[in-house]
């Protein structure tokens, strides 16, 4: 069976992640520049397999500062990895609820991880494209990946938890 090759739709496409700060706020960021491939056997995506890189150069948390903190040693130390990459070793799905699990490397660490995933829909542009949309979710425990810099605070807190929720709406075109 020929397999079906689905690129990223970048426009429509967005990662971001959430942690507490000062244990009392929720911090909102995003990965501007990513890419990613999906290959199935059909447009229902059983065992599809999933290929991700994120650019953490293009951190972006609305905040300069923060930000600069996020791409240095301290945290993503973006010149000596400059990328996260994610890459699918399984796909199961029940009805539209789909569980992917995969290794996640940050930092020159790769963990397991199980993304959890519902297929909006496929649907035709106005240009004639076939269209597939997902919608996922996950946490992690970023001191599994060398993302150990905190502040203890006086009330005995961190500054910054050590979950961190990933969320994406990610957009794929199929190729002809």
């Amino acid at each position: 069976m020929e397999k079906i090759n689905w690129v990223l739709d970048p426009t429509h496409s967005e990662l971001q992640f959430k942690v507490k700060h000062l244990m009392i706020t929720t911090v909102t960021g995003g990965i501007k520049d990513f890419n990613a491939t999906l290959i199935s056997a059909d447009d229902d995506f059983s065992n599809a397999e999933i290929e991700f890189e994120g650019k953490l150069e293009s951190i972006d948390t609305g905040t300069a500062d923060r930000d600069a903190h996020l791409k240095s040693a301290d945290f993503f130390d973006i010149e000596q990895f400059p990328t996260l990459n994610f890459k699918s070793t399984s796909f199961s799905k029940n009805g539209d609820d789909i569980k992917i699990g995969g290794d996640l490397t940050i930092k020159g660490i790769t963990k397991s991880v199980t993304l959890n995933a519902e297929l909006g829909g496929v649907a035709t542009d106005p240009w004639g494209n076939t269209k597939a949309g997902f919608t996922f979710e996950t946490r992690i425990n970023r001191t599994d990946f060398g993302l150990t810099w905190n502040s203890v605070l006086a009330s005995g807190g961190v500054m910054v938890s050590e979950e961190v929720k990933i969320l994406g709406e990610v957009q794929f075109v199929k190729q002809a």
